[in-house]
């Protein structure tokens, strides 16, 4: 069962922070369809906060359809989210964990090392944009050409 956390300084707003961590451990294998998520009231004497929040949380995973409540039993999950499967994400995290390693030997702390997967990852959601947009300008010529053909 997952164990919600709370980072108050991080300006992300609680239920979201929840929503967040459900969609974390679906993706990493963690939670899978069939588990049951906390109930409200667990959550609320755990973390210290309002009954609302986490039922807003839970209501914003059910419109994803990533959980379904079932009256008088509790939320279970209902779909997991897709991506890689659970080798691959061994794989890639092994390869991660070898380039923190190398990157603290490098000297960088916490901080730095957030600042450079951030660049990296903003780098190459660009990249993809571009490839993206170059793919449908061909395909608009593509089709261009084929209507002047016909």
């Amino acid at each position: 069962m997952i164990e919600f956390t709370l980072d108050r300084g991080s300006g992300v707003s609680t239920y979201l922070q929840l929503v967040h961590q459900v969609k974390q451990a679906l993706r990493l294998g963690t939670l899978r369809p069939g588990d049951q998520l906390p109930t409200a009231r667990e959550v609320v004497e755990r973390l210290a906060i309002n009954p609302n929040t986490v039922l807003k949380a839970y209501r914003e995973l059910e419109r994803e359809g990533l959980v379904e409540g079932r009256p008088g039993m509790g939320t279970f999950v209902r779909d997991g989210v897709a991506g890689p499967t659970l080798a691959d994400h061994t794989r890639l995290r092994r390869a991660l964990e070898g380039w923190v390693r190398e990157a603290r030997a490098a000297g960088l702390d916490q901080e730095d090392l957030r600042a450079l997967f951030a660049a990296v990852l903003a780098d190459s959601a660009k990249e993809g944009a571009a490839k993206e947009g170059a793919a449908r300008e061909g395909a608009a010529k593509e089709g261009a050409a084929k209507e002047g053909v016909a």
